[in-house]
């Protein structure tokens, strides 16, 4: 049978030749597709750059002296189009920047990915959802043009509902939005806790882009990703915790998950430090204990747990860098562009409402966040 099958001279031989062809090339293709869907997305994300990260074109900027000009200087680079007379609307335009860019990377980019940048639209939403529920719970009036700034229409019949509701109602109305048990128990604690609610929020979005489908050969960079914005975001949330004076148990309550680097066993380790040098400290042999070291005494001079937040933010910069260098051909350029785009569009705010104040560079310059080396 089998000498039949091999016999060259057979037809049965030629077929399963030819099925072993397809086979391989099936299996050469599947990648292969994979890095032609990123080649031309990648190649207009290195174009257009993210100019406003680096230090060089931030203290160009910085010291512009009225919002004329400094508009005018963001309008000549590759990716700005701002309108406005004054510092609001000037933010605005560049909160509406980076919306219509995420926007423009949905459009571009092939429709595996479409849940990725969805993903983070619904996260600038989630911020107007999580202000709203605590503006409910406080019994104050909700301000109905808050709704109209909602990005996704699914948002803005969300929080109408939740307007429209009493109070009592919020667990229905949060759980068929599709927020899991935690979240809307943390709401509805009597005595709710604030940084509590901010935790399941961002648990919510953390499991959002862990399970959100990409194409393939590109889950591993986004578990990566994930991974480091876990890490990042939990000793964000413990340095807070110990600054108010939260005890072990209080910590606890801030964990998202398990990170890149800060498994259980290590975010206990941080909650069980009694200061926010300590838990610096406990950080040494991970990525992120050099820049909070660099930090430190910025810090014990200043007492303001934003200096180390923006050197947490300046390193995931630099954690995103690797992971695009690592996976060019694919999403690590889509990612090191989106989050650069966060921060540059975060860093011109700064710099308009510093300049729009008349401040001295010098004032505002530290709470900028920039790329290391730069």
């Amino acid at each position: 049978m089998f000498g039949f099958i091999l016999d060259p001279y057979n037809y049965p031989f030629w077929i399963l030749v030819a099925s072993v062809i397809i086979a391989v090339l099936g299996l050469l293709a599947r990648p292969f597709s994979t890095y032609v869907m990123f080649a031309y997305p990648n190649a207009k994300y290195e174009a257009i750059g993210n100019p406003f990260i680096s230090e060089k074109e931030l203290n160009r900027v910085i010291e512009i002296k009225d919002l004329v000009n400094l508009k005018d200087a963001l309008n000549a680079s590759k990716d700005y189009e701002l309108s406005g007379e004054n510092s609001f609307e000037v933010q605005k335009s560049l909160d509406e920047n980076l919306i219509q860019t995420i926007k423009m990377m949905q459009k571009e980019s092939s429709k595996k990915m479409f849940g990725f940048f969805n993903t983070f639209l619904e996260k600038y939403d989630i911020y107007l959802i999580k202000n709203t529920i605590k503006t409910k719970l406080e019994e104050k009036k909700i301000d109905e043009i808050l709704i109209d700034k909602a990005i996704l229409q699914k948002t803005k019949t969300f929080l109408q509902k939740i307007n429209d509701t009493e109070k009592q109602i919020l667990p229905e109305i949060l759980k068929k939005y599709g927020f899991d048990k935690e979240l809307i128990e943390a709401v509805m604690e009597d005595n709710y806790d604030t940084l509590k609610i901010d935790t399941e929020f961002e648990r919510y979005l953390i499991n959002k882009f862990k399970n959100i489908k990409v194409p393939y050969k590109c889950e591993n960079a986004k578990q990566k990703f994930v991974g480091t914005l876990i890490d990042t975001i939990t000793i964000k949330n413990v340095l807070r915790a110990k600054q108010i004076g939260y005890d072990e148990e209080s910590c606890k309550k801030l964990f998202i998950g398990e990170g890149q680097e800060i498994a259980p066993w290590k975010f206990k380790e941080l909650s069980e430090q009694d200061s926010v040098p300590h838990v610096i400290s406990s950080l040494e042999g991970t990525s992120y204990f050099d820049s909070l070291k660099n930090a430190i005494e910025t810090y014990n001079i200043s007492k303001s747990v934003q200096i180390l937040e923006n050197a947490l933010d300046s390193n995931l910069l630099k954690l995103v860098e690797n992971i695009s260098i690592k996976n060019y051909v694919t999403i690590g350029p889509t990612i090191r562009f989106i989050v650069s785009k966060e921060f540059e569009i975060e860093n011109l705010k700064i710099v308009t409402k510093g300049v729009s104040e008349g401040l001295s560079s010098e004032i505002f310059e530290s709470y900028l966040v920039k790329e290391v080396g730069s």
